[in-house]
């Protein structure tokens, strides 16, 4: 029996469908299908092109907008986005990413048109979302694509700028993680407290080096855009990507929409996406098993997405942990948090609310938010407000009424973005200010330096909206609480067909723009003191020796590492002052702690970080972390495990990230902690302490060769340029996977010569 003709996962028939070439060591060149692009991933990516004068190979499959950074406030007065954007940093991205899409000719959803919005939002509402297809994006909540069963997954800038200049990724084969979950969930649980639920089940790393595939029958009768939503947490499990099956709800939400196939292909299409669900037999590396029943409403209490209780219950007490490690996490949480132990959660006083973000910002998160909060009122104390998706989801709450029950409730109705989900605009939260969120992380600062996050579902946020606490909803609206009138019976909401929203204006192809202008190439290998490890050319990595810095301490995310507000900018350099900052720094008076270690000598010089803990750069697939840690001296780790993501980032940029054991690493860190210098040895692969003790890590031979050598991922990769074309060539049986932003899928070679109208 072939490989093909075995049983297989859906993950398993994308990736397949998908492989261009395999090396000896399991490193494979998969083709993307969509790209999608925002402005704070895109503008490294985009210069390393110019610089190497090479064009953007697909243009018909990459779309951008602007999300992180643009202001929510009413675009009324808007003219142009340099006077409208007020804050510099923020505004240099944003006319960055319209200076490169002029440059580069891709289709772009700026201010002035209806269609801008979150990019995990417009992807599917216009259809350029499509099952079966691969997808990525500079941002970690790719993942949220997967729920039409598309292999989709957020990438750092080196690989944004591999995606446009080759229209393909290297990467290895995924495990496959099952997570089945059937029957009927209680009253008043959502997809989100189900992902919730989960990701407190299984951890923040659970779904490490996976793929989570969400199946069984409470995960058929969800919706679409609830599916969405858990896909879009998978990342927040440690998995690159979440997928479910394609069934008839998704053949119903994308017919119609401006960029599937029509007619007769429609049919074909169909035909396919619903063949793509896992074969009975298929093996998975692992299966969790949920019973439906058992999902309350959740909430998180602390500072991960695993810190999760139900609302019904209390804040957990350390000294109840069930190991020392998570006894000191949970009291680090606490103290950030404001919490004491065992307090009810229902006793938690907010003071802001936000309705948004790519897990919870489409139509029917709005409507769920609106019947809790009809004939209701904000509470005095708080501060509430509700950020659409995009700007259709903006028009279509607005067709349903959905914005007048808002605002009488004295909501904020705001214009589409990320808005306060990461902060990176002025909505953000003052340190102390405490925050029910229908975002997706509630790591510290994230929000707002100091600011502290608890995560819920839409309808739960608005409950928290009326009452000023965190609040159970089925108490609300059964009228249980004292003060507070049973849900009203007069809110009717009349759901409008999203398909006469989405025709806002054709999509174009864009003008294909000729090859940029040559530029001085980079330098092959930058001298041993530069801290720019650029795409076209990496220091080479082989024996380190030098300084380590010690830290204790696990889940160390992307956050801390380095916080939203340093992201803002279109250069890779700089960033190692920002290292660490809310550690590194006073959250108040932004002085530096001196019992931080990178403050005190020798650490300050340190070369190399040695964690005693796992999950090191969990979080986001931004590669500021990796620039950051590089551009203060450091180019290798050491950890008992990384997250898939931030690992592969720093192999992107002439770092190693080294596994050992919790046993290896107390060994090296009690070197670290004496001052004394540790070797991290490639050409070995061995990491030597003091005293001449060495330990061997792994490192694919592939990845181990490219830093060696110092070697550019994207040159290699064009030099297959003949394979990448015969793979498109071949591909006649699925032509809804070319390209797409003419509004019907061309061939490869056409769309290398068309010359249609720009439409951005």
């Amino acid at each position: 029996m072939t490989t093909i003709d075995k049983p297989r996962t859906i993950y398993q028939k994308i990736f397949d469908a998908h492989l261009i070439s395999e090396e000896e060591d399991g490193t494979c060149l998969i083709y993307i299908d969509r790209h999608l692009v925002h402005e704070v991933t895109s503008p490294q990516a985009f210069e390393g092109l110019r610089m190497a004068g090479r064009p953007v190979r697909r243009t018909d499959c990459t779309l951008a907008t602007v999300d992180h950074n643009i202001p929510t406030i009413s675009r009324q007065d808007y003219q142009n986005t340099e006077t409208f954007v007020q804050e510099a940093d923020s505004r240099l991205q944003c006319v960055t990413l319209e200076q490169n899409v002029k440059e580069f000719g891709l289709t772009f959803f700026g201010l002035t048109d209806s269609r801008q919005g979150i990019v995990h939002v417009i992807g599917p509402e216009q259809g350029f979302t499509v099952p079966g297809a691969t997808l990525v994006c500079g941002d970690s909540h790719t993942s949220t694509h997967g729920a039409f069963g598309v292999l989709a997954f957020g990438i750092g800038t080196s690989e944004v700028e591999h995606v446009l200049a080759t229209q393909t990724l290297l990467q290895k084969r995924m495990k496959n993680i099952l997570i089945e979950i059937n029957g009927d969930v209680p009253e008043g649980v959502t997809s989100k407290d189900i992902m919730l639920h989960v990701i407190g089940l299984i951890g923040t790393a659970g779904g490490t080096g996976g793929v989570l595939e969400f199946a069984g029958s409470t995960i058929r009768s969800l919706s679409m855009e609830a599916r969405m939503s858990m896909c879009n947490m998978s990342i927040e499990a440690g998995a690159r990507a979440g997928l479910v099956a394609p069934d008839e709800k998704t053949l119903e939400y994308l017919k119609g929409r401006p960029l599937v196939p029509q007619g007769e292909e429609w049919d074909r299409a169909a035909q396919h996406w619903l063949s793509l669900a896992s074969d009975e037999g298929a093996q998975y590396d692992k299966v969790v098993r949920i019973d439906a029943k058992d999902i309350p409403p959740t909430v998180t209490w602390g500072t991960s997405p695993q810190d999760t209780v139900p609302i019904t219950g209390t804040v957990p007490d350390p000294t109840n942990a069930p190991s020392p490690d998570l006894a000191n996490e949970w009291t680090h949480s606490l103290k950030y948090m404001g919490l004491e132990p065992n307090t009810p959660v229902e006793q938690i006083k907010i003071d802001k609310v936000f309705i948004g973000s790519c897990t919870n910002s489409r139509i029917e998160d709005l409507r769920a938010a609106a019947r809790v909060l009809y004939g209701r009122q904000v509470a005095p104390h708080v501060q509430a407000m509700l950020v659409p998706g995009s700007g259709l989801v903006k028009k279509q709450a607005e067709a349903e009424g959905l914005d007048t029950v808002f605002k009488a409730a004295g909501f904020d109705w705001r214009e589409a973005g990320c808005s306060m989900c990461l902060g990176m605009n002025p909505d953000q939260l003052s340190p102390g200010e405490r925050c029910a969120s229908t975002s997706n992380r509630n790591f510290e600062g994230r929000q707002g330096a100091g600011g502290r996050t608890h995560l819920m579902s839409p309808a739960m946020a608005a409950a928290a909206a009326v009452t000023g606490y965190l609040t159970d909803v089925r108490k609300l609206t059964a009228g249980e609480l004292p003060g507070f009138a049973a849900a009203s019976a007069g809110c009717e909401i009349h759901p409008q067909d999203p398909r006469q929203f989405v025709s806002d204006g054709a999509l174009h192809a864009p003008a294909v723009s000729a090859p940029p202008a040559q530029a001085a190439p980079r330098a092959s290998a930058p001298s041993a003191s530069s801290n720019n490890a650029a795409p076209q050319g990496m220091e080479p990595f082989r024996v380190l020796k030098g300084i380590a810095a010690p830290m204790e301490r696990s889940n160390v995310n992307t956050d801390v590492i380095i916080p939203k507000q340093f992201l803002k900018t279109i250069k890779r350099t700089g960033l190692g002052s920002a290292l660490f900052w809310p550690l590194r720094y006073d959250v108040q008076t932004g002085e530096p702690l001196k019992d931080f270690v990178l403050n005190q000598s020798p650490y300050d010089h340190a070369q190399i970080l040695v964690v005693a803990g796992s999950n090191f750069g969990c979080g986001s697939s931004r590669e500021h972390a990796p620039w950051s840690l590089l551009d203060f001296g450091i180019r290798a780790v050491i950890a008992e495990s990384f997250a898939d993501i931030f690992r592969n980032n720093m192999t992107k940029n002439g770092q190693l990230p080294v596994v050992l054991k919790p046993e290896e690493i107390q060994h090296v860190l009690r070197d670290a902690q004496a001052g004394k210098e540790v070797t991290v040895d490639l050409e070995q692969q061995k990491v030597v302490s003091a005293d001449g003790t060495a330990f061997a890590f792994e490192v694919a031979p592939f990845t181990r060769h490219c830093l060696l050598h110092g070697l550019d991922d994207i040159a290699l990769t064009l030099q297959k340029d003949k394979e990448i074309r015969a793979f498109e060539e071949s591909r006649t049986n699925t032509p809804w996977l070319n390209g797409v932003v003419c509004g019907k899928g061309i061939s490869a070679a056409e769309a290398r010569q068309a010359k249609p109208t720009i439409d951005w």
